[in-house]
Formats: structure tokens, C-alpha cells, sequence
């Protein structure tokens, strides 16, 4: 392990028909924030990138009960286009979450943990995408440690009054899950 522990954030590709609507981003940072120094890719970046990591964080929005599709996100993008909304760069670029996941090199005794965001009802009317990304980690060797929804008001947004809070404090508790980090330039400690 480095004198550092590696934390690094993969959020799904998102479409914002308001701005901030989805939250996914948002969410993302606050989270990351909670944990001390994780960066955040989007999934099309990550596809990219060997990751070597203590803790991987993915996320993304629900999208019709689940984990978003190919389908559902092109279907999403055309109808904020539809309402004169604006799309965040990248929000229909492939990967999406769901092949990323499928391609994800196996681990073993590598943690995880799975958020989504999603329309603050009961999750089973909405579903929680949370769910089936934590499945596939799972099977993709993982040892998922968390998971967590963030709620939206509807499906357009905004963010749930004090959800940007409580991401950060699951990302707090998430770095308590951590092996104790070096201090910063410290090399070779055990």
C-alpha cells in the first residue's frame, strides 16, 4: 500500500434538466469531501484508467427502478433537449455505468460502496440504483462496505434539503472504514 490511501469516486454520466436538478454531482463532491481527498471521475474517464484504490465509490442516478441503460440515458438527454434543458458534457458518451461495472477488472478484499440518487418516495416505487451497482461490485469481488440513496425532491430535482449534508457525513464514515493514512510525505512506514 502507498503512504497514502487511493479513493476514488466513479459517478455515472448525468443530465441536469435544471441546473443542479440530478444532484448526482453534487452529491459526488460532498461525498468526496466527507472523505478527505477522493477524486471524482465520471464513468467515461474511468473507463480509461487502471484504478488502484483502498475504497472505490460509484454512483449514478436511478432511472426506472434501477441502474441507468444505455437506453434510459439517451431517452433522458433527448427529452431535457425536448424542454430546452441543459445537459451536462458527456451525459450520453459511453460507458455508462452498467457496462463500465460489467467490464471492472475483478478484485479481491478491495472495498466498495454504491449511492444513487432517486425521487423521494419509497424505494419501492422509485427503486434504488444503489442496489444493483453494489450487486455488481459484489460480484466483481468486491467487499462493498456501504450504500446509500440521496433523494431528490421529483425527477427533475433539486436535491432534498439536507442531502448535501448527509453525504458528507456517509463520507465521513466511510474513511473510518480506512486503513490509517501516513501523514503526507512520509514514505516506507511499515
Amino acid at each position: 500500500m502507498s503512504a497514502t490511501t487511493t479513493l476514488i469516486q466513479i459517478i455515472e454520466n448525468f443530465i441536469v434538466p435544471k441546473l443542479g436538478a440530478s444532484g448526482d454531482p453534487a452529491i459526488a463532491e460532498a461525498i468526496a469531501e466527507g472523505l478527505g481527498d477522493a477524486e471524482v471521475v465520471p464513468v467515461f474517464e474511468a473507463a480509461e484508467r487502471v484504478l488502484e484504490t483502498d475504497l472505490l465509490v460509484v454512483g449514478g442516478p436511478t432511472h426506472m427502478h434501477g441502474l441507468t441503460t444505455t437506453q434510459s440515458r439517451h431517452m433522458a438527454v433527448e427529452a431535457v433537449h425536448e424542454d430546452g434543458g441543459h445537459v451536462e458534457p458527456g451525459a450520453a458518451r459511453t460507458p455508462g455505468l452498467r457496462a463500465w461495472l460489467r467490464d471492472l477488472a475483478i478484485e479481491h478484499a478491495t472495498m466498495a460502496a454504491a449511492f444513487d440518487t432517486r425521487a423521494d418516495k419509497s424505494p419501492w416505487l422509485t427503486g434504488a440504483a444503489s442496489h444493483g451497482i453494489a450487486k455488481r461490485l459484489c460480484h466483481r469481488g468486491y467487499d462493498v462496505v456501504g450504500r446509500q440513496s440521496f433523494l431528490v425532491v421529483d425527477s427533475d430535482g433539486p436535491l432534498a434539503a439536507g442531502e448535501l449534508d448527509r453525504a458528507r457525513e456517509w463520507g465521513r464514515s466511510l474513511a473510518t472504514l480506512l486503513p490509517a493514512r501516513a501523514p503526507l510525505g512520509v514514505e516506507g512506514v511499515c
